[in-house]
């Protein structure tokens, strides 16, 4: 009864806004649950349409969108009794979500859901298209999440206008055809958490201006073309989780700043040109989990002159191909939780510690190929079966494998690969 009776005042009412001419309430349907209105319903509708063709027409859902069938993808909340798109994801994200269609369409109705909170695409634009900045501007007051996922349709710059997108707590474009400088604009805002736009094409500087940006705790930049070198601002991202700048153009020195992130758990820094050096200031981040450098050219650096020991939550250590020299530090061997140590393709030099790198107890992956090593291995048996093939040993010329580690010759395929027996 109480229902039956909230769906009549509510249907009285519009009626008699209807009476006087106001058009603000929306009509609502003819279910018993809680409606949607009309509009909203017909803007929804007509929006998925645009991305997934116009042979789905929602008439396959009752009472409505938010009710008992709604469309995988989309949800709701209630605002004054009456049911509000605030997530729309479209694309096969789900197993039954909706494809789009390749000829699609954004339609304006698409901005007439202005009480969005969170929107994404997954491989919906595969032909090319420029995103407008004109309609999107309506999203700026409430959007909280916006993703483009594996769209290489999408192409062009960033829109300027992004920097209007105030509210915006996660901004993800992913795997995209977006290309051009970053729009300095982003720097506006302050409340986001994650920024994600790896693998597309941008290119050019990356806007020195992340100073505001205090509650950030994501910064992926990776596999894109960016220069120049890395902005002193970083060291102002205080709350900052992970950096990921892998795979770009990047060059210079690291900057002094990057000590100042007290929180990071991952700095990835790998195939870019950065060089002079290791910088100190990296073992003041004391919370790093992992740490990848490799494949830049640090110009001879000694690793000697890095306190290790006081990355004591390392988990993932990658400083291969840097060309640094010396020999491998001791404090290196201190690091309990130390899982994947590479250090191939340099120019160290020495002993290698085997006991004390086998003490590591969670050690399960050792690179020490192409380098210039000597004397021999003495590493255990146990060692090299926990291993097996994640250690290599290799092209170091004056390095040995005596014969009494493997008792029997069965065990001989234990030995690593390309290093020759001592003598």
């Amino acid at each position: 009864m109480f229902r039956q009776a909230f769906f009549y005042s509510l249907l009285l009412l519009s009626l008699l806004f209807r009476c006087t001419g106001d058009e603000s309430l929306p009509e609502v349907t003819d279910s018993e649950e809680a409606p949607m209105g009309k509009r909203e319903r017909e803007a929804l509708f007509s929006a998925i349409q645009g991305f997934v063709g116009d042979s789905w027409n929602g008439s396959s859902l009752y009472p409505d969108p938010c009710g008992w069938t709604p469309i995988q993808g989309v949800s709701c909340d209630m605002y004054n009794d009456l049911w509000y798109v605030t997530d729309l994801s479209l694309g096969l994200i789900y197993e039954n979500s909706l494809p789009c269609t390749s000829s699609l369409e954004i339609r304006r109705e698409l901005f007439e859901l202005n009480h969005l909170r969170s929107l994404s695409f997954f491989n919906c634009f595969l032909s090319p298209m420029v995103i407008a900045k004109e309609d999107w501007i309506n999203f700026a007051s409430n959007l909280e999440s916006l993703e483009f996922r594996s769209n290489p349709g999408l192409i062009g710059k960033l829109p300027e206008t992004i920097g209007n997108f105030t509210k915006l707590k996660s901004l993800v474009v992913l795997e995209n055809g977006f290309n051009g400088e970053l729009p300095a604009s982003i720097c506006n805002l302050k409340s986001l958490n994650r920024i994600v736009f790896a693998a597309n094409s941008f290119a050019g500087v990356i806007p020195n201006c992340f100073n505001g940006l205090k509650e950030l705790l994501i910064l992926d930049l990776s596999r894109n073309s960016f220069s120049g070198t890395l902005p002193s601002s970083f060291g102002d991202l205080v709350s900052l989780l992970k950096l990921d700048l892998s795979n770009n153009l990047l060059e210079g020195n690291l900057p002094q700043e990057i000590g100042l992130l007290k929180n990071l758990t991952l700095l990835d820094l790998r195939n870019n040109r950065f060089s002079g050096g290791l910088s100190k200031n990296i073992e003041k981040i004391q919370s790093l989990t992992e740490l990848v450098l490799s494949n830049n050219p640090m110009s001879e650096e000694d690793m000697m002159g890095i306190k290790w020991e006081s990355m004591r939550n390392l988990v993932v250590l990658d400083v291969s191909k840097m060309g640094l020299r010396g020999e491998i530090p001791i404090g290196l061997t201190n690091l309990k939780r130390l899982r994947y140590l590479g250090l191939n393709n340099n120019n160290l030099t020495g002993f290698v510690p085997s006991e004390k790198l086998e003490a590591l107890p969670c050690l399960g992956a050792l690179y020490i190929n192409g380098n210039n090593f000597t004397g021999e291995l003495r590493f255990s048996r146990k060692f090299y079966e926990k291993m097996g093939r994640r250690f290599k040993a290799s092209q170091n010329p004056n390095l040995c494998q005596p014969f009494e580690t493997i008792i029997s010759e069965s065990h001989k395929h234990l030995l690593p690969l390309g290093v020759k027996p001592c003598t």
